[in-house]
C-alpha cells in the first residue's frame, strides 16, 4: 500500500461526496472514507491452519437537511457511485424526524496543523514469514513443559490502513496507521485438571512487539499455573485485577461518562461532573498525542481537534466524553471524543503486581473474567471468574468457578492501589488495581 497515494484517493472521494451533497441541496454534509489491508496467519500443533487476507475500502456519507439526517455507505468510488450514495442519503433524510441537535461540529473546532503521530509502520510480512513467527511462539509454548498437551494455536496479524474525513466546513483530513500482533493459546493437563490460557503482544510497529518466544513462554506459564484449581467458600476480601484486566474496570468508567449515556440517563455516574468518584490519589489523563500509541489521533471522527486533558484529578470527575451531538443534548461543547477516548492514562501509586500481592494478608487475584454481568445503569457488577488465592502475601493455589460481585460506583472509591506495571497494548493504559473489599462467591 502506498499511503500517500491511498490518502489522496480517499480525500478526493470524501471531498467529492460533500461537494455533491451541497450541490443537491443538503444544508451540511460529511463523508468518511477508508482503505484497509491485512494478513492473519494461524498455526496449530506445528502446522499452518489458516491464512486470511483483507483488502477493503468504503465510503460513508451523512447529509443534514432541514435538521433531518440521512446516512448511507458504499464501496463504489466512481463519480457515479459517489453521487448515487449521496442521493440515497438525501432520500433517507427526507423520511427521518427533525432533530434540533443534529449537524456538524462547530467549524472553529476543526483540527488545524495536524501533527504526525508516527502511527504507520508496514510490516512487509508475507505468509511464510508470518507462519515462521507464529510457529516460534507455539513451539516455545509446547516445549516448555510436557503438561502442555494441546494448543488452540498461535496467530500473527498485521494490518495497515488509511482513514479520511471531510465535511462542508471545508475540513479534509486523513492519515495512515498500522497495527500488528502475535498471540498464542495453549492447554495444560495434569490428571483430571485441564486448563487453557493465552498471551499476546500488539503494537503499531512490528519492531515494538515482544519476541514470539516470550509470547509462547508466557502463554504456557499462565496455563500451567492454573492446574489444580480449587473452589473456595464465599468471602469478602480484597480483589486484585492484573493490568490486562484492570483496563476493563476503567472501560466501565469511560462508558459511564460518555455523553450518550449521560443524556439518555443510562449511567451509574449520571450528572457526576465535579463529584468525587475515585480516591484522592487517582488521576486519569487523556493524551491523544503519544507517538506510536494505539489510541493516538490528531482529530476525532468529526474532524474536531483532540487535546490533552484531565478526566479525573485527585479523584474528582473533570470531564465527560462528548461528541458534538451529545454535547448539544447536554448544553455543553464537544470534547473531541466522537468515536471514543484517546490514550487514557491512569496514574500509578504503587509498585508491581508482585509487590501489591506481597502487601495482602488475604486476597483474590483475578486471572480470567467470564460473562457480561455488568449493569451500566446501576453499576451492579457480577462476573464469573477464575484466578488465584493469596495468603500472607503469596499465591497459595489457583481458584476456579467463583463470582466476583460488587457495585462499580463503590468499587471505584474502594481502589487502594494502582500498580506501576502499566499495560500499553491498548488505548487504556493502567497498571494492576487492588480493590479493597469485594464479594468472592464460591461453593
Amino acid at each position: 500500500m502506498d499511503p500517500n497515494a491511498v490518502t489522496e484517493t480517499l480525500k478526493q472521494a470524501a471531498a467529492a461526496a460533500v461537494e455533491i451533497a451541497l450541490r443537491l441541496g443538503a444544508d451540511q454534509a460529511e463523508a468518511s472514507a477508508s482503505h484497509d489491508e491485512g494478513l492473519n496467519v494461524t498455526v496449530r500443533m506445528g502446522e499452518l491452519e489458516s491464512v486470511e487476507r483483507q483488502r477493503d475500502r468504503g465510503l460513508a456519507v451523512t447529509v443534514y437537511k432541514n435538521r433531518r439526517k440521512g446516512t448511507t455507505s458504499s464501496n463504489d468510488f466512481s463519480p457515479q457511485g459517489i453521487e448515487d450514495a449521496v442521493r440515497k442519503a438525501l432520500s433517507i433524510a427526507s423520511f427521518t424526524a427533525e432533530d434540533e441537535f443534529a449537524g456538524l461540529a462547530d467549524a472553529e473546532l476543526m483540527a488545524r496543523d495536524i501533527p504526525d503521530l508516527d502511527l504507520h509502520f508496514p510490516s512487509g510480512l508475507d505468509v511464510d514469514a508470518a507462519t515462521e513467527i507464529a510457529l516460534r511462539a507455539e513451539n516455545t509454548a509446547r516445549a516448555l513443559d510436557p503438561r502442555i498437551e494441546n494448543s488452540e494455536g498461535a496467530s500473527v496479524g498485521t494490518g495497515e490502513g488509511v482513514r479520511v474525513y471531510a465535511n462542508s466546513h471545508g475540513f479534509v483530513g486523513g492519515y495512515p496507521s498500522s497495527s500488528h500482533s502475535v498471540s498464542c493459546t495453549v492447554i495444560a493437563k495434569s490428571g483430571d485438571s485441564l486448563e487453557r490460557d493465552y498471551w499476546y503482544t500488539s503494537a503499531r510497529a512490528f519492531e515494538d512487539l515482544d519476541d514470539p518466544e516470550e509470547v509462547g513462554r508466557v502463554a504456557a506459564t499462565r496455563a500451567l499455573r492454573r492446574l489444580g484449581a480449587r473452589q473456595v467458600k464465599t468471602k469478602v476480601v480484597p480483589v486484585i485485577y492484573p493490568a490486562e484486566l484492570a483496563r476493563g474496570l476503567f472501560g466501565h468508567f469511560l462508558g459511564a461518562i460518555r455523553g450518550s449515556a449521560q443524556y439518555r440517563k443510562s449511567t451509574f455516574l449520571l450528572d457526576a461532573l465535579g463529584d468525587t468518584v475515585f480516591p484522592d490519589f487517582v488521576d486519569i489523563e487523556e493524551d491523544p498525542f503519544i507517538p506510536r500509541a494505539m489510541g493516538s489521533a490528531p482529530f476525532d471522527a468529526e474532524g474536531v481537534a483532540t487535546r490533552r486533558r484531565m478526566l479525573v484529578e485527585r479523584g474528582v470527575l473533570k470531564g465527560y466524553l462528548l461528541s458534538s451531538y451529545s454535547a448539544r443534548r447536554l448544553g455543553m461543547q464537544t470534547t473531541g471524543n466522537a468515536g471514543g477516548a484517546h490514550n487514557v492514562l491512569v496514574k500509578p501509586n504503587a509498585g508491581s503486581l508482585e509487590e501489591i500481592i506481597a502487601g495482602c494478608n488475604e486476597a483474590f487475584v483475578v486471572g480470567e473474567l467470564l460473562g457480561q454481568g455488568v449493569n451500566p445503569v446501576t453499576g451492579d457488577y457480577s462476573r464469573g471468574a477464575a484466578g488465584f488465592w493469596v495468603e500472607r502475601g503469596e499465591i497459595v493455589y489457583p481458584v476456579n468457578e467463583v463470582t466476583v460481585a460488587g457495585n462499580l460506583k463503590e468499587m471505584f472509591k474502594s481502589i487502594v492501589a494502582i500498580g506501576s506495571d502499566v499495560d500499553v497494548r491498548g488505548s487504556v493504559r493502567t497498571g494492576s488495581v487492588l480493590v479493597d473489599r469485594l464479594t468472592v462467591a464460591g461453593g
